[in-house]
């Protein structure tokens, strides 16, 4: 099973049953991939859906990733800094390197500097990638 971190856009856009890109909230449940959050990715998670949607859909959410079998918490030790134009997008690839993770899935074109990045080598996919993968 992979073990996936997902940029907080890319979550988002993802726990409505109305997206085309629900397969990758119900692949969660299903045990498609494993989910590796931080504290800071889950503390963003609440704030942005929060205000995105509502605080009850917030913690909705957030509870249900705290109670899944599919989502893995880690706490990275290490701050690398691997993105300088959005310190805080930092957290997700800091999270994806102690987690050990396949890839990180974000449309945030602030991520695409981790291509040129040789060590450590986090992939970056883009949502619709993350999706199609998921419905083979």
């Amino acid at each position: 099973m992979k073990r996936v971190v997902l940029d907080t856009n890319c979550l988002l856009a993802s726990i409505s049953s109305r997206s085309d890109f629900f397969i990758v909230w119900r692949g969660l449940h299903e045990g498609k991939y494993t989910l590796c959050v931080s504290n800071d990715i889950l503390a963003e998670y609440e704030e942005i859906i929060a205000q995105k949607a509502t605080p009850t859909v917030a913690k909705h959410v957030v509870d249900a990733l705290v109670d899944s079998d599919y989502v893995e918490f880690v706490d990275p030790q290490f701050r690398l800094g691997l993105i300088r134009k959005d310190p805080d997008d930092n957290k997700f690839v800091d999270c994806a390197f102690a987690a050990n993770a396949a890839f990180i899935v974000s449309n945030d074109h602030h991520f695409d500097v981790l291509e040129s990045i040789e060590f450590p080598k986090i992939m970056v996919l883009r949502l619709q990638q993350f999706a199609a993968m998921l419905k083979i």
